[in-house]
């Protein structure tokens, strides 16, 4: 494989049972890392972490409970020996309407994209001190730019952009090197299954381009691996997404303006379909509700 191997490192990979998680931990193991996988699906990082070969192992753990993750992150070090590259990449998903939002899938979106990344950071933190390693906080496009019937979504990437961006300002003097990956609509089953609600999808069709396209997961992984092998600032799973920075001050009016159009066209079917529109969108959110309710 051409590029820089990153052969005697540790990786962690929160989310990893499936999707970018999944993926990434393969790619990252092709050019020699040790991966440690962590997740709500056993069985399935089970099968990953075969999948890899070698040393590589995976924990069961909710990664918004600050007392497994702690408990992760010291076995990890224990079997490994090192801490080196750390991927928060955990996440669910729920859409439509604010108002007609389940309270509950509003909050876990919340507590696992945004808060879940915090308890991450605080259980790896300082096995990447002592490596002078290196931690990627996957954000999305969501985090550029505001969209309607997303505002957990939306919410949570903006709230750990943020945090990410705060994390290398106190952490690179140490030598940690802190990055925020963005994606935008990629084919995972997390966007498969927001894509599943017709209504959605159509709002989603009638986005600009190149902000209505579903994009293949490989080419965005792809690029998230080469990222961190440079331990960059900032990481692009769409070329595109760069240049969005230069242009997200004005966003927030653009989409107010387009939304309350395509709001209005819509709201008798989103209304008609209130009920059917609530929890975590895809197998990832399925997983996640499973694990929380026992069924």
């Amino acid at each position: 494989m051409s590029g820089k191997r990153l052969d005697g490192k540790v990786a962690v990979v929160t989310g990893a049972a499936r999707g970018v998680g999944a993926l990434l931990a393969r790619k990252l193991a092709a050019r020699g890392a040790t991966l440690a996988l962590v997740g709500l699906e056993p069985e399935e990082l089970k099968g990953v972490a075969a999948s890899l070969g070698g040393e590589a192992a995976y924990w069961h753990a909710d990664v918004t409970d600050h007392e497994a993750m702690g408990r992760v992150a010291a076995e990890v070090v224990e079997r490994f020996g090192r801490v080196d590259i750390v991927v928060a990449n955990a996440g669910v998903a729920t859409g439509g309407p604010f108002v007609d939002s389940d309270a509950r899938s509003f909050d876990r979106v919340i507590e696992v994209n945004l808060l879940g990344s915090v308890a991450t950071a605080r259980a790896f933190v300082p096995a990447l001190v002592e490596s002078r390693g290196y931690l990627l906080q996957i954000a999305s496009l969501a985090a550029i730019t505001p969209a309607p019937m997303m505002a957990a979504y939306c919410a949570s990437k903006s709230g750990v952009e943020a945090f990410a961006h705060c994390l290398r300002g106190e952490l690179s003097y140490q030598g940690v090197g802190v990055g925020v990956g963005y994606l935008s609509w990629t084919d995972t089953d997390m966007v498969r299954g927001a894509d599943a609600d017709e209504v959605m999808r159509e709002l989603r069709g009638s986005l600009p381009w190149p902000l209505n396209k579903t994009y293949s997961l490989e080419p965005a992984v792809d690029r998230i691996v080469r990222g961190i092998v440079r331990r960059a600032p900032h990481v692009y799973g769409q070329w595109w997404l760069r240049g969005m920075q230069a242009v997200r001050g004005s966003l927030p009016g653009l989409i107010a303006l387009g939304g309350a159009r395509e709001m209005r066209k819509f709201a008798p079917r989103l209304a008609a379909g209130r009920d059917a529109r609530r929890g975590l969108v895809g197998a990832g959110g399925a997983a996640d509700e499973s694990a929380r309710t026992g069924r």
